[in-house]
């Protein structure tokens, strides 16, 4: 298995009144590592179909210990299961090396023109594959 790592550095409006990241912007952190995987990492496999379409059925999260503004963090992630029609992630987010969270996504590939589900390409299956924690 491989994890997926991206590194972003969170924004002053991902800021609350305390000075930490807001609890709800750890979901646009996530959701900015998802989108490097699904459309950047993806498209240099020579998958692009992740782009027409994926919406997010459930999010799950658990903030261990606050982020600090201004700090770069890492994100790393995995896919916990592939199914037919949906795909989990799993992340974790690191500040200054301590773990500060973990979540999951249950992701949908989406018909955006038929406006329904859809199922999982071969091609997509075997891009999200080597992420599968063993």
């Amino acid at each position: 298995m491989d994890r997926f790592v991206f590194e972003c550095v969170p924004r002053w409006s991902d800021m609350d009144v305390y000075g930490h990241v807001n609890n709800a912007r750890f979901l646009t952190l996530y959701e900015e590592a998802r989108v490097a995987l699904m459309f950047v990492a993806a498209r240099k496999h020579g998958v692009t179909s992740l782009e027409e379409g994926v919406v997010i059925s459930r999010h799950e999260v658990d903030y261990l210990r606050p982020v600090d503004y201004g700090e770069t963090v890492r994100i790393e992630m995995w896919v916990e299961e592939i199914r037919a029609s949906r795909f989990v992630i799993a992340y974790e987010l690191f500040d200054e090396g301590a773990l500060a969270s973990r979540a999951r996504s249950v992701c949908v590939p989406f018909d955006l023109v038929a406006g329904r589900p859809r199922r999982l390409s071969p091609q997509e299956r075997a891009f999200l594959e080597p992420y599968v924690l063993a």
